[in-house]
């Protein structure tokens, strides 16, 4: 074993190690099948205590790279040829509780309230000025630090382009990569998404759900070359893709000229320990990121972002650049604020430490 732990990253050691393991298990090093090493001699190597290494698998186990089997061990569940083996799938259970109206987590009045009059006193006038087309310089800044550190993206600001929810967002995605090209849908999925395909013109197919996400035989027999998937508790049936299906997505998109759509919506809430892995973090060249503030924030700031690939960038601004910004100035800015001084992210911590005390089962004394 190799594994070790920097304590000078300022990166807990648990995620460290989380890292290292899931990158073996990616690169092939531990198999499907295979029992990865004993808590006791993982923590001796690394020179942590055991909690620290049983955290670092309870990952492995929540994002779908292991499974712990009692008195046995944990065991590698992730497949490193997901998609070519086209055997019949388990089908979809619908998540019942799921329900039919994207909603928000209520964000404190106070705190938004407080930042919007902060920004009135800052920026005067300024707040009735046009936005840039692409978006104010400071949100799209903001936004590229906040997704550095929580998310794993690495982008630069005129990668990121603002638009009045993600709604606005697909309909930009069609324009740039063209009325030409076969969408592939989830289905089911927010029903927006394939009504705003059809009335761009643009073709597209619904590919079936499984447990985990689109069903292999579907995705590698349809005729899309391009994308769309929300990788986390998709909406409405909540199905969140394994890590097998995530890494089988990225690598069907390396299949010719595609691309995928990475609709990310709700993932800052996810109840596992870290941040859901992001596609665009593994492929930033094939995967457009889009995510919004209607959840984090409040569904009636009608604000969202996409991140797009390097390589087209180019292409958006000569196709699509002469679109003004659909986000007043002042609503950037004050998100900007939030992000910027850390209330943007108190608020998903706090939410997230309130859903993960909420599913825990309750002690009853015996």
């Amino acid at each position: 074993m190799k594994y070790s732990v920097d304590n000078s990253q300022g990166t807990p050691a648990y995620l460290q190690l989380y890292r290292q393991l899931r990158d073996d298990i990616v690169s092939g090093a531990y198999p499907m099948g295979a029992k990865l090493p004993s808590k006791r001699l993982l923590a001796d190597e690394v020179g942590v205590s055991t909690v620290t290494v049983e955290h670092a698998l309870a990952l492995l186990c929540d994002e779908g790279y292991v499974e712990a089997r009692e008195r046995s061990g944990y065991y590698v569940i992730f497949r490193s040829d997901a998609g070519f083996a086209l055997a019949k799938e388990a089908p979809l259970i619908k998540n019942t509780a799921a329900t039919e109206v994207r909603g928000g987590a209520d964000f404190p009045f106070s705190v938004l309230a407080r930042t919007m009059r902060g920004v009135i006193s800052e920026y005067g006038e300024r707040i009735l000025r046009r936005s840039p087309n692409s978006g104010s310089e400071e949100l799209r800044e903001a936004i590229c630090s906040y997704l550095a550190r929580s998310r794993g993206i690495s982008a630069l600001a005129d990668q990121i382009i603002i638009g009045s929810g993600s709604e606005y967002l697909y309909g930009l995605t069609v324009g740039l990569l063209g009325r030409d090209r076969v969408y592939a849908i989830e289905s089911p999925s927010y029903k927006k998404i394939e009504q705003i395909y059809a009335a761009s013109g643009a073709k597209y197919r619904m590919l079936p759900l499984g447990r985990d996400g689109i069903e292999s035989r579907a995705l590698w027999e349809s005729d899309a070359d391009v994308l769309h998937i929300s990788p986390y508790r998709s909406f409405p049936s909540g199905v969140t893709a394994s890590a097998s299906k995530r890494h089988e997505y990225l690598r069907w998109a390396t299949r010719g000229d595609r691309f995928i759509i990475e609709d990310d919506f709700e993932s800052e809430f996810s109840l596992s320990k870290k941040p859901e892995e992001t596609l665009f973090s593994y492929r930033d060249d094939r995967v457009i990121y889009l995510n919004s503030f209607s959840m984090t924030v409040s569904p009636a700031i009608r604000v969202g972002y996409m991140v797009l690939p390097k390589g087209l960038r180019e292409d958006f601004f000569e196709k699509l650049g002469f679109y003004s910004c659909t986000v007043p100035t002042f609503e950037q800015l004050v998100l900007a604020e939030l992000i910027a001084n850390g209330d943007f992210e108190r608020h998903i911590n706090r939410v997230r430490r309130k859903k993960r005390k909420s599913s825990e089962p309750e002690y009853n004394g015996d």
